[in-house]
């Protein structure tokens, strides 16, 4: 199964190693560590094999992406060795990124990145594209009647206004050119009762949003411990320092607020209550693309006894974020080809605030995704076997 990935914000560190790794899995240069795809329990016949997947997207940065990929070998995200030997893929991938569309209205600029998915597609006799946003984080949109209505946000679109932030407004592009979309980002994307209905219209899945791949992953495993054993938490503070891109865009208080929202979803939502304490989140430009989190947990147990825990989180977030990327374009495109529309609940397992997921425990969630994914597998082994 020929899969295109087109990828908002190509050129950016998250991107730039999906590419790089998808590129060495193809090629037989590295393992698949970090791809939950590749677990016994994920992988099947319905996913598109690593071989299968086909790299373009959009950015308004137009450093040359083997330019981005050496940046990242020397601050140790990738290794130089990768870089060396897929210079000249990464050269074949380079000729498919385009320069994000920034004139006209609304709705010329959705138009210029409906072209830019169906050449991509044609040109490569793709059977299906998977559109996934990596770009910056956004700060949550002002609200607009437009959002609302499918009618009403075509209309918009053709004036003066910027009805749609730009998550939004690529996820109406997929959407028009029956393409899935998923959206790695806290930014606003398909949520939007405009878009969700024109995805459903269009019998196309989605999935989002904010890729859970650091503390929250880990609040997402000690929460449900915490609950499970019927302990009080009083308290769960952390700070998180973090450089890079993603770390100047949260610079910015209005992102920040959005990212910050996305990480504490999963501590009311699987406690049952919220306990005293926030995250915060501050940009350390030395530390580029590597962040560092330590949380605080006061708890009490029985007869009211006071304890604590704390854990520090160090990690490498492009290194952390792209495997999952490679797996949740894998899912997606197993999702399309077997017919499933509308939001895809049971990717939650990769998300800090999934669509439409009942639960935040990393556990449940994972139990979740090996039965969709077992599901998939045995829509593709009866298909073959039916072709047969």
């Amino acid at each position: 199964m020929r899969t295109g990935v087109w990828l908002v914000g190509a050129r950016g560190s998250v991107a730039t190693t999906s590419i790089v790794g998808g590129l060495a899995l193809r090629a037989g240069l590295a393992g698949p560590t970090g791809c939950v795809t590749e677990l016994p329990e994920l992988r099947g016949p319905a996913l598109p094999g690593f071989a299968d997947l086909v790299f373009g997207g959009h950015d308004l940065a137009t450093t040359p992406l083997c330019k981005r990929a050496e940046a990242l070998a020397d601050a140790g995200v990738v290794p130089w060795r990768l870089v060396a030997a897929l210079r000249d893929e990464l050269g074949v991938v380079e000729q498919e990124l385009r320069t994000a569309p920034a004139d006209g209205t609304q709705a010329d600029r959705a138009a210029a990145v409906v072209r830019d998915l169906t050449d991509f597609r044609e040109r490569h006799e793709l059977d299906r594209v998977v559109v996934v946003n990596v770009s910056a984080t956004e700060p949550a949109p002002q609200p607009h009647p437009g959002h609302a209505d499918p009618a009403a946000l075509r209309a918009a679109l053709d004036g003066p206004d910027e009805v749609l932030p730009v998550s939004s407004l690529y996820a109406y592009a997929a959407v028009l050119a029956g393409c899935p979309y998923i959206d790695f980002t806290p930014s606003t994307g398909l949520r939007l009762p405009a878009l969700a209905a024109l995805a459903e219209e269009a019998r196309l899945p989605y999935a989002g949003h904010d890729g859970k791949t650091g503390e929250t992953l880990v609040k997402s495993v000690l929460a449900p411990m915490f609950a499970m054993r019927n302990l009080a938490v009083g308290s769960w503070s952390g700070v998180n320092l973090l450089g890079g891109g993603d770390g100047a865009t949260l610079a910015d208080p209005a992102a920040n607020a959005a990212k910050v929202q996305s990480k504490q979803r999963v501590l009311g939502e699987t406690l049952g209550y919220v306990p005293q304490g926030g995250t915060r989140i501050e940009y350390v430009e030395e530390l580029g693309d590597f962040k560092t989190a330590w949380d605080l947990i006061t708890f009490s147990g029985f007869l009211g006894t006071g304890m604590r825990m704390e854990f520090t989180w160090h990690g490498c977030d492009s290194a952390l974020a792209a495997p999952l990327v490679l797996d949740l374009a894998r899912l997606t495109a197993a999702a399309h080809a077997a017919g499933q529309v509308g939001p895809l609940v049971d990717l939650g397992f990769f998300f800090k605030d999934p669509l439409g997921s009942p639960t935040h425990s990393l556990g449940e969630q994972w139990a979740r995704l090996t039965t969709f994914a077992r599901q998939l597998h045995d829509g593709a082994d009866g298909a073959h076997g039916h072709a047969g």
